[in-house]
């Protein structure tokens, strides 16, 4: 690949890297840790992720264990989940703290659908500024002593390129989609 070409690449396979990541705290059917992932935990004034301060486990298909390593740090999580958008409320009986995960509603599951939509057209919306940005800078390219033809043949490569994270955006959002609609 060009040297010039795998800027973009790297900035491209980011932006579908993070839409990833994102649908990991996207919670289906299943109790899934990466619901966690962005809530922090405020550790001796510090702000913390769960997993950080005590051991996550999934021991039932819709109940999400947390347990601690210290026990003075159940409330300070139990506070972080509740202030978070995880919606559930914690349960804790002084050793462990439970998040039980009630089944989705249908509508609660179609709402979830239109979410991972707007995240896969909020990625490609990246992947196409990426692309604009490339193209801008191989027109620049044009005032030096790089060809015409040259110029074209990058910005074809880099068309093929956002067309390739464009599709990968799109089976993305379909697993997930089809992840969510399962019951």
């Amino acid at each position: 690949m060009d040297t010039r070409l795998q800027q973009y690449d790297e900035k491209m396979k980011k932006a579908y890297d993070y839409l990833e990541s994102d649908y990991a705290t996207i919670r289906a059917g299943r109790a899934n840790p990466h619901v966690l992932d962005k809530i922090k935990v405020n550790y001796y004034g510090t702000p913390t992720p769960i997993q950080q301060v005590g051991n996550v486990t999934v021991p039932e298909a819709r109940i999400i264990q947390i347990s601690p390593w210290e026990k003075s740090m159940i409330k300070e999580i139990e506070k972080a989940i509740l202030t978070s958008d995880l919606g559930i409320n914690p349960s804790n009986d002084g050793n462990v703290i439970r998040l039980v995960f009630p089944e989705l509603t249908e509508e609660r599951r179609k709402d979830l659908v239109k979410e991972v939509k707007k995240k896969a057209e909020e990625g490609k919306v990246a992947v196409r500024n990426i692309r604009r940005d490339g193209n801008d800078a191989f027109k620049k390219l044009a005032k030096t002593e790089v060809s015409e033809d040259e110029i074209k043949q990058l910005e074809e490569q880099l068309q093929k390129l956002t067309d390739k994270y464009i599709k990968d955006i799109d089976a993305l959002m379909d697993s997930k989609s089809k992840e969510i609609m399962t019951v």
